[in-house]
Formats: structure tokens, C-alpha cells, sequence
């Protein structure tokens, strides 16, 4: 099973990238929300984590194997979580992924069903679906996500961890708290310590 590709992406379209990889090109399936993170790295070398998997009707005999493709562990983990939801499946949550991962886990996580039935092909019915398997699954995905994004902003993951927790112990709710985690971390600045994250985060409330 492949569950890591490295490449030169060479083309990125709708929900689908190709990669070079020696004298070979390789078709990557991808959601919207990953598409959108590659924008700006055509041309240029990545990986993905990958899921494998055969696409067909195996009573006639024809199975085509495809791989979809994430920047993180956490992205491809959630992905597999979501698929497992009786008829989701995966060509219907690779269209339905058109939000990042952390904001889909906090829709599940407050149980949020109108936002998530404003997802692509998701409705009414399958987003209280999706609520009622998946609620007590989620919540550490979107820390896990913001960690991994963190450090690829050279932010220490235990820096994000430690000043989570701090947030908690302040009185702020699970949701509340990566929220203005993700603010922070989103204007691209690097911080050294839990103080400076925190501070940030201050910063971006009284704006």
C-alpha cells in the first residue's frame, strides 16, 4: 500500500494533481481544500500521505486503482473517518471536502448539522448521520491539524499544545480555543514560546 508519494506536481486541476516522480507521472486525486493549500507549489517538489484504494464494479471485472493525496497524517486520518459514515463513501467526501479539516471536526464537534449540510452532496439527513457516529471522534483533530500546520510554520507543535491547554484553564471551550489558536497561527508569525503565542492570540481579540 502507498501511504507516502514524493514529486514534482507537475499540473494541479479541479480534484485531481500530477506528479513526476523519476520518468514517471502519477495521477493524485485530491479534496478542495487541498487543492487550494497546493496553489502556489506547481512546479515545484512535495509530499502527500496517501490512501490507495480500487475505484469500479469488481462483478464486471473492471477496478482502476487510485490514490488521494494530503499534506498530513491528520488530514488523511479524518478523511478515512468521514468515509466510514454509512453512504458517504469516498468520491462523496472527496467533493464535500471543500473546507479545511479543523473546521469540519469543530462543525461535528458542536454538532453543527446546517453547516455541515451546506457541504457539497451532504443534506439534512446525512449530516445528522455524520453527527451521530462521528462527535465523539473528532476533537482531536482539529489540535492535530493545527499542530502539524504550526510546524510547518517552524512553530513548535508543543508551544501550540502548551498554550491550548492554557486557554482551557482560562475558560475558554474546546472550540473557542483552537479558534484563536488558528487566528494566531494563521497571520504566519513564528513564536518561541507559549507567552508569545498567547500574547498573540490577546492581539487578535482586541482587534
Amino acid at each position: 500500500m502507498i501511504t507516502r508519494i514524493t514529486g514534482e506536481l507537475v499540473s494541479l486541476k479541479d480534484d485531481v494533481l500530477t506528479l513526476r516522480i523519476g520518468a514517471f507521472e502519477r495521477e493524485v486525486l485530491i479534496p478542495e481544500f487541498t487543492r487550494r493549500q497546493l496553489q502556489q507549489e506547481v512546479s515545484r517538489e512535495i509530499s502527500l500521505h496517501t490512501i490507495e484504494y480500487l475505484e469500479g464494479n469488481p462483478m464486471q471485472g473492471r477496478l482502476t486503482p487510485r490514490l488521494i493525496g494530503f499534506l498530513s497524517e491528520a488530514e488523511r486520518e479524518f478523511f478515512e473517518l468521514f468515509c466510514s459514515v454509512d453512504g458517504v463513501g469516498v468520491r462523496k467526501a472527496l467533493r464535500a471536502m471543500i473546507r479545511p479539516v479543523r473546521e469540519v471536526a469543530a462543525a461535528i464537534e458542536e454538532q453543527d448539522a446546517k453547516s455541515l449540510s451546506a457541504l457539497p452532496g451532504i443534506g439534512p439527513a446525512m449530516s445528522e448521520r455524520i453527527v451521530a457516529k462521528l462527535r465523539r471522534k473528532v476533537p482531536k483533530f482539529a489540535l492535530l491539524v493545527a499542530r502539524q500546520e504550526a510546524a510547518r510554520a517552524d512553530v513548535q507543535s508543543d508551544v501550540v499544545a502548551e498554550a491550548y491547554e492554557a486557554l482551557r484553564t482560562l475558560g475558554h471551550g474546546e472550540a473557542d480555543a483552537r479558534k484563536l489558536l488558528d487566528a494566531a497561527l494563521a497571520t504566519g508569525r513564528k513564536f518561541k514560546d507559549v507567552q508569545a503565542l498567547l500574547q498573540a492570540v490577546y492581539e487578535q481579540t482586541r482587534q
